[in-house]
């Protein structure tokens, strides 16, 4: 999937550590990271300092194994969303693990996909940025080979976008899909079937874009149940067949897109999109869910349709949290040294999960220890009268929500789970 001169995975792993990573350990300074990788530390007892975020190697994997085999048993293409890791050597994975590109929510991340020579993007929103389109009338004129789909959910947009584009006088259109919106109060998209009419009709006007399907995010389905999301789908694919009956693809589209599917419902895209009747030609359907990669010990524990068919399997967090315990004021009170600045906590605060303990290595659950608060460096735990916790000891904690976890750490350990580190994940935030 590279595309020549572009930076590889071999790049990052020549990249020198120093201070800007937090958590690594200071006498790694100057080494590469596949020099520290290759030394095979071990995340408790081989330098690295807390708070340090590790992956589970383990979890990771079984996790693009999962969604590769879920999409290929329900008829799929799969783009995850970018946006969770921003992570070039996690989308090297998960296009190893099938997936047929990465989706992007903003022009900056397509930026950062191209510079990793990701050659198919699927962007989920509209773009009338005129600096962003001259960068993309560029990026598609020098590489064939790139393929790049976004949203359009206005007539305006799409007016901006055509003047963006003729300006930048490229000799390739800008592939769209009509956004169909989620409902009255929900995010972006057009709203009403009719006026999907006249944004497809505004496209056809141009020569700078080219209609070649219709999209939308189930997850903003105002009040969402089976039922409200399912029919929202229907609506859906019922407009991709209403725009081909009508003859509103070029005749230079090779297929139809049809594109939904957060991490929550994403068995009921599936389901609906097995449905989608015969059109003139073949239909992408296009998958986008995330939160797969990592998955989490809270917000998506709680959502994912795993829980709905368990008997297509599980999906496993694969995040851990180590924070140092610093303060033991009370018998009621600890403190770690980790806070806002290091765990997501914009829909659940972490879940202490084990404690290592100092003195002898030992791991066990941290029964009685529940996290109470976060200060900016500093987590707040209340303790039970059978909590054993002391000053020194390791707590691993739980995190809720991967999109608020990856961005907070540039270089995240890849350990194994008798705590060798493998390798270093590098994000760009």
């Amino acid at each position: 999937m590279a595309v020549a001169g572009r930076l590889s995975e071999e790049h990052l792993r020549n990249e020198r550590l120093d201070h800007r990573f937090k958590g690594l350990p200071p006498d790694a300074d100057g080494l590469t990271v596949a020099e520290l990788a290759a030394e095979r530390r071990n995340l408790f007892t081989g330098g690295f300092t807390t708070p340090v975020l590790a992956l589970s190697a383990e979890s990771l994997t079984h996790n693009l194994a999962l969604l590769e085999t879920y999409s290929e048993r329900h008829g799929l293409a799969f783009a995850p969303h970018g946006k969770t890791s921003m992570s070039p050597q996690l989308f090297a994975r998960q296009l190893e693990y099938g997936a047929w590109g990465i989706t992007a929510a903003l022009p900056h991340q397509v930026r950062v996909y191209r510079a990793f020579g990701i050659q198919r993007i699927f962007l989920a929103n509209e773009v009338v940025d005129e600096v962003a389109l001259r960068w993309l009338s560029a990026e598609l004129d020098g590489d064939p080979g790139f393929r790049f789909i976004c949203y359009v959910d206005s007539v305006r947009g799409v007016e901006l976008m055509d003047q963006a584009l003729r300006a930048a006088d490229g000799s390739r259109p800008v592939d769209v899909v009509v956004e169909l919106g989620a409902g009255e109060g929900a995010r972006t998209g057009v709203r009403k079937e009719a006026e999907c009419a006249r944004v497809a009709d505004a496209v056809a006007a141009t020569e700078t874009l080219r209609l070649v399907g219709v999209a939308g995010y189930e997850g903003e389905v105002p009040h969402a149940d089976n039922e409200t999301v399912r029919a929202w789908l229907r609506r859906l694919t019922a407009l991709a067949a209403e725009f081909d009956a009508a003859g509103r693809f070029s005749g230079t589209v090779d297929e139809v897109v049809v594109s939904a599917g957060g991490s929550a419902w994403f068995d009921a895209v599936a389901d609906v999109f097995a449905d989608i009747p015969v059109l003139s030609r073949p239909v992408l359907k296009l998958l986008r869910s995330g939160a797969y990669v990592s998955h989490d010990d809270g917000h998506y524990k709680r959502l994912t349709p795993f829980n709905r068919i368990p008997a297509e399997g599980a999906l496993q967090p694969a995040f851990r949290l180590w924070a140092q315990v610093v303060s033991r004021p009370s018998p009621e009170q600890a403190f770690v040294n980790a806070g806002k600045r290091d765990a997501a906590y914009d829909l659940d605060l972490p879940e202490a999960q084990v404690v290592r303990d100092a003195r002898t290595g030992e791991i066990r659950p941290a029964r009685g220890i529940t996290v109470t608060g976060l200060s900016d460096q500093h987590g707040k735990l209340h303790t039970s009268p059978d909590a054993v916790i002391e000053v020194g000891d390791w707590v691993g904690f739980g995190l809720s929500h991967p999109c608020t976890s990856f961005d907070k750490w540039q270089l995240i350990p890849l350990a194994e789970a008798d705590g060798t580190v493998t390798d270093l994940i590098r994000t760009f935030f």
